[in-house]
C-alpha cells in the first residue's frame, strides 16, 4: 500500500474538517427578541440541510415552532412559483410585529409580511432594512455602549469566504465567525454598534453599522472606498449648540466666540508639544480639559515585498513600529476657563511619565475632574482628580505591583457618580477581584468579591440596585478552573450567586427585561447544551437544545480528552488537552506534538467544543498526538502563577509542560516520548524556538511560525507588560538570538517578508547567530505574506513533512498498551 504524500494527508484533514464543521446540529441558539415581549425566536440547523425556527415564551415556560412551516411553505410556493419545502425555507431572517399577528420575513432580496391567521403572503413596503456599506476607514472607530438591542442579518454575496468582526468599546477587532459565500448569519447586537467584514487574509472589505430597526447587511461588490482625507481640513471639533465651539488648530487651542471670530486661547503648541484631541466639557460647560502632547520617536521598520501582484521590481514598505525602550508619546491633561479664557496648571508629580492616560471625565458638579494614569513599566496605576479652580492634583487610588499590573487585560473602573463611589478591579490579595471605593476618600469601602478564584469581566452594573453581573473562573470547586461562569453579587460583597451550572465554559445572553437568560455551555469534551435561566438566581426553566453530533462522530469526528498533572511545584494543577491521531491503533506508538502558545496575556487551551481543529488535524491525519498546556506565566488563575512570566518569557511554563507531557504519557503509553516536537506562531514562534534551545533533551524538532524571537525587536507595549521598563539585562538573555548556539535538534523557521505584526529581522537575526554558531536549520520565507504563515495550505503541508522526516513512521510497540497505568492526576471526561 503506497504511503500517503503529505499533499494527500492534508487534502484528507481538509475534506474531514469540511464534513465535521457541517455536521454538528442544535449546536448554536442565537435568541432573537421580540420587541413588546419576553418571547423571543431562534433558528436550528438540522441535519440534511433542513432548518427548523423555534419561538420560546419564558412566561409559561415553553418552546414552540415560530409559525406553522407547512402553511409558510405552501404560501412561498405559490407567491414565488417554485416548490418550496417546510423544513427547508428559503427564510434570512424573520421579524414578529409587536401586534403578534404579523410576521416579517426576508427572503433572498425581498420581504414579505405574513398574516399569521390566513397565513397570506404580501409584499411588504415596510421591508427589513438594509443597513448600508461603508468603507472600513469611514465607519465609527469604536462601538458605543448602551443603545438599544436590535438586530444585524449578514449576508454573503460574494464568491469567497468572509471574515465577521465586531469593533468593541476600545476599537478591537473581536471575530465573530466566518461566513461562507451565500450565506447569511443573524447578529443579534446593538443599534450604533460597527461590524467589520474582511477576507481570509485579512483584508479589509466593508464595515456596518447597526440601525436601529432589524436590519440586513449585503455583503458584495464592489466595496465602497473611504473617503479621501489627506488634503481635507480638520474639521472643528462636535459640540453642542449651547456649548462654545472649541477647536485646535496649527498645534493650538481656539475658541470660536458668539461673534465667529476664532480667539487663540494659546499660542505655545508646536508640533514638539501639540494640544490634542476633543474637549471633555465641565457639565456647566465653563471649562473643558484637552491631551497636550509630545510625540514618539520615530521608528521606522522598513519591509521589501520582493514579489508584488501588479509590478516586476520589489516595494519597499516602512510602517511606524515602536519597540521597547523608545521614547513614547508623552501626554498631560491642560485645563481651560472659557469665562476667562485662561489655562490653569497642572503640576505633573503624580502622572511624570505615563505610558498612557485616559478615561478622562467630570465629577457631576464640576469641582473637579478626573483621568486614569498608568505610568510606563505598568507597575502603578493612579485615578487622578484635578481640582477645577486651582488644578491641584490627588489621588483618588493608587495601584501599585513588585513585578507588573495587567494593565492589557485586567483594568475595570466604573465611577458611581451619585453616591461618590467607584468599583475597580484588582489583583492586590493574590486573585483578581472587584473593589468598592468612596471617591471622596480614596478608600476600600468594601472588597466586593474575594476567593481563589478570579473575575474575568463585568457585564453590567445595576446602580438602583446596588448589584453587578459579572464572569468568573475557577468560582464552581471540582471543575477546571479556567471554565467561564456567569454570577451577580452585592455592592457590599454580599449575595454572590453563580448565574450558571452545568460543567462547561458558558455564555449567558440576558433578554430584554432582564427576568430571563439564554445560557449556552459546552467543553472540549462535551458537546453545546442551551437552556432558559431565570436571569436573577440562575435556575433553569427550560431546556433548549443540546446539540447532535451524531452525524459528526460517524463522519470521524473525535473530540479531545482533557487531562491535568502537578506542575514544576508538585502543588499547582496544571491543565491541557490531548488530540489523537487519526485512525488511532491503540498498540501502536506514535510521537507527541506540542502546540505551544506561552504569551502572557491569556491562556491558550481552548475550553468550548469545536467541531475542527484545521491545522492539528493535518497532524492528526500525519500520525501525531497533539497536546495543548496552559503552563505557569499565563492569565486568569492567580497572581503568583501569572506572575512567572515577569522579566522570564524564556520560561514559557517549560517547567511545568514536560512534567505534564511525561504524566500523559503515563496515562496514554501510546505516547513515544523519544519523539517530541513543538510547534507555534508570533510568541508560540518563540515558545518553539526556546524549547529546543533550552530543553533539547526533549524537543527533539520544532517549527517556529513569525517569532518574536528577542524581545528588544518586537512590539513596544506587549514585551515592556511583561518584560518591564527600562530595558534590562533580561532582554539579551533571555533572546532567541543569544541562545542559539544552543541548537541541537532539528529546526525549520517560517517568517512572513511582510510582516508588520513582528518585525521579520527577528526571525533573520536567529538565521545569522544560528549560522555563526555552524548549527543547521531549515527556514521557509514566504514573500508578500505577513503575519502567521502557517494558515497558508503550502506552509502546513511543509510542517507535516518536516515533522515526518524527522520522527518516521511509528513503529508497532513492543508490548500491547491496551491498559492504563495509574493515575497521578487526571481530569477526563464528567457530564454536562
Amino acid at each position: 500500500m503506497p504511503v500517503p504524500s503529505t499533499r494527500d494527508l492534508d487534502a484528507r484533514a481538509e475534506t474531514l474538517c469540511a464534513k465535521l464543521e457541517n455536521a454538528v446540529y442544535r449546536a448554536e441558539v442565537r435568541p432573537h427578541p421580540i420587541r413588546n415581549s419576553e418571547r423571543f425566536w431562534y433558528r436550528n440547523r438540522l441535519p440534511k440541510d433542513r432548518t427548523e425556527f423555534v419561538l420560546v415564551d419564558p412566561t409559561v415556560p415553553r418552546k414552540m415552532p415560530a409559525f406553522d412551516h407547512a402553511r409558510v411553505a405552501a404560501a412561498l410556493t405559490k407567491i414565488l412559483g417554485k416548490p418550496v419545502q417546510a423544513d427547508r425555507l428559503p427564510v434570512r431572517f424573520l421579524l414578529f410585529e409587536p401586534d403578534g399577528k404579523t410576521l416579517l420575513l426576508a427572503v433572498d432580496e425581498q420581504t414579505f409580511a405574513c398574516d399569521l391567521t390566513t397565513y397570506a403572503l404580501t409584499t411588504s413596503e415596510r421591508a427589513l432594512m438594509t443597513a448600508p456599506p461603508l468603507a472600513p476607514g469611514d465607519a465609527p472607530a469604536t462601538s458605543p455602549p448602551g443603545n438599544g438591542e436590535t438586530s444585524l442579518s449578514l449576508l454573503n454575496r460574494t464568491p469567497f469566504p468572509v471574515r465577521v468582526f465586531w469593533r468593541d468599546f476600545s476599537g478591537n477587532l473581536r471575530p465573530y465567525g466566518s461566513l461562507l459565500p451565500g450565506r447569511s448569519q443573524g447578529q443579534r447586537t446593538y443599534a450604533g454598534h460597527v461590524f467589520e467584514i474582511r477576507d481570509e487574509s485579512g483584508k479589509p472589505l466593508v464595515a456596518f453599522v447597526a440601525p436601529e430597526e432589524s436590519a440586513t447587511a449585503v455583503i458584495a461588490a464592489p466595496f465602497p472606498e473611504a473617503a479621501a482625507v489627506s488634503n481635507r481640513p480638520a474639521p472643528p471639533l462636535r459640540t453642542q449648540e449651547d456649548r462654545p465651539s472649541v477647536f485646535v488648530r496649527n498645534f493650538n487651542v481656539y475658541l470660536r466666540t458668539e461673534e465667529g471670530t476664532d480667539l487663540a486661547l494659546t499660542t505655545d503648541g508646536t508640533a514638539g508639544n501639540a494640544y490634542e484631541g476633543e474637549p471633555v466639557w465641565s457639565p456647566d460647560r465653563s471649562k473643558f480639559v484637552l491631551l497636550r502632547t509630545e510625540p514618539a520617536q520615530e521608528h521606522k521598520v522598513v519591509l521589501v515585498e520582493s514579489s508584488p501582484a501588479d509590478q516586476v521590481q520589489p516595494r519597499v514598505r516602512t510602517i511606524d513600529y515602536l519597540k521597547p525602550g523608545d521614547r513614547i508619546a508623552h501626554s498631560r491633561p491642560a485645563l481651560f476657563d472659557v469665562a476667562t479664557r485662561l489655562q490653569i496648571p497642572i503640576r505633573d508629580e503624580w502622572f511624570p511619565n505615563p505610558w498612557e492616560i485616559s478615561r478622562i471625565d467630570w465629577e457631576p458638579d464640576g469641582s473637579r475632574f478626573r483621568f486614569l494614569y498608568n505610568q510606563r513599566g505598568h507597575q502603578v496605576i493612579r485615578w487622578l482628580a484635578v481640582d477645577a479652580v486651582t488644578g491641584a492634583v490627588r489621588p483618588i487610588v493608587e495601584e501599585t505591583a513588585k513585578t507588573f499590573i495587567d494593565w492589557s487585560g485586567k483594568t475595570f473602573l466604573r465611577p458611581l457618580d451619585e453616591t461618590r463611589e467607584a468599583i475597580l478591579m484588582s489583583e492586590r490579595d493574590g486573585w483578581n477581584h472587584l473593589y468598592l471605593y468612596n471617591t471622596d476618600t480614596g478608600t476600600v469601602k468594601a472588597q466586593i468579591t474575594r476567593g481563589s478564584w478570579v473575575v474575568r469581566g463585568v457585564e453590567d452594573i445595576d446602580e438602583a440596585k446596588r448589584r453587578i453581573r459579572f464572569t468568573a473562573s475557577g468560582i464552581v470547586p471540582g471543575q477546571d478552573p479556567y471554565l467561564v461562569h456567569h454570577c451577580r453579587v452585592n455592592f457590599d460583597g454580599t449575595g454572590l450567586t453563580v448565574l450558571t451550572d452545568g460543567d462547561g465554559d458558558h455564555t449567558l445572553s440576558v433578554l430584554p427585561g432582564g427576568r430571563y437568560a439564554v445560557d449556552t455551555f459546552s467543553r472540549v469534551d462535551a458537546p453545546p447544551v442551551t437552556v432558559l435561566r431565570d436571569a436573577e438566581t440562575g435556575k433553569t426553566l427550560l431546556p433548549l437544545e443540546t446539540a447532535d453530533l451524531t452525524e459528526w462522530r460517524k463522519a470521524g469526528g473525535r473530540l479531545p480528552e482533557r487531562f491535568v498533572a502537578k506542575g514544576r511545584d508538585r502543588t499547582t494543577d496544571i491543565f491541557g488537552i490531548v488530540h489523537f491521531p487519526h485512525r488511532f491503533d491503540p498498540t501502536r506508538r506514535y510521537p507527541v506534538i506540542e502546540a505551544i502558545y506561552a504569551g502572557p496575556q491569556a491562556a491558550h487551551v481552548p475550553k468550548r467544543f469545536s467541531p475542527a481543529y484545521r491545522t492539528i488535524a493535518s497532524l492528526n491525519e500525519a500520525g501525531f498526538f497533539v497536546v495543548r498546556i496552559d503552563g505557569m506565566g499565563t492569565s486568569f488563575r492567580s497572581k503568583a502563577f501569572h506572575d512567572v512570566c515577569w522579566k522570564n518569557l524564556a520560561d514559557a511554563g517549560f517547567p511545568d509542560r514536560i512534567p505534564w507531557i511525561k504524566a500523559a504519557a503515563e496515562r496514554w503509553p501510546q505516547m513515544d516520548l523519544s519523539r517530541v516536537g513543538i510547534y507555534g506562531t508570533s510568541a508560540g514562534g518563540q515558545n518553539a524556538l526556546g524549547g529546543l534551545l533550552q530543553h533539547g533533551d526533549f524537543y527533539r524538532a520544532g517549527v517556529a511560525d513569525c517569532g518574536c524571537h528577542d524581545n528588544r525587536m518586537d512590539k513596544i507595549w506587549w514585551n515592556e507588560q511583561w518584560m518591564g521598563w527600562p530595558v534590562g539585562e533580561e532582554y539579551a538573555a533571555q533572546s532567541n538570538v543569544t541562545m542559539a548556539p544552543k541548537l541541537t535538534g532539528k529546526l525549520l523557521l517560517l517568517v512572513g517578508e511582510t510582516d508588520t505584526n513582528v518585525d521579520p529581522a527577528s526571525t533573520m537575526q536567529v538565521v545569522n547567530a544560528l549560522i555563526k554558531a555552524d548549527r543547521d536549520f531549515e527556514m521557509l520565507v514566504v514573500p508578500g505574506a505577513d503575519h502567521g504563515v502557517l494558515g497558508i495550505p503550502y506552509v502546513r503541508r511543509r510542517m507535516i513533512d518536516f515533522f515526518l522526516r524527522c520522527f518516521p513512521s511509528p513503529a508497532r510497540s513492543s508490548r500491547r498498551p491496551d491498559k492504563a497505568p495509574g493515575l497521578t492526576a487526571a481530569s477526563n471526561g464528567g457530564k454536562l
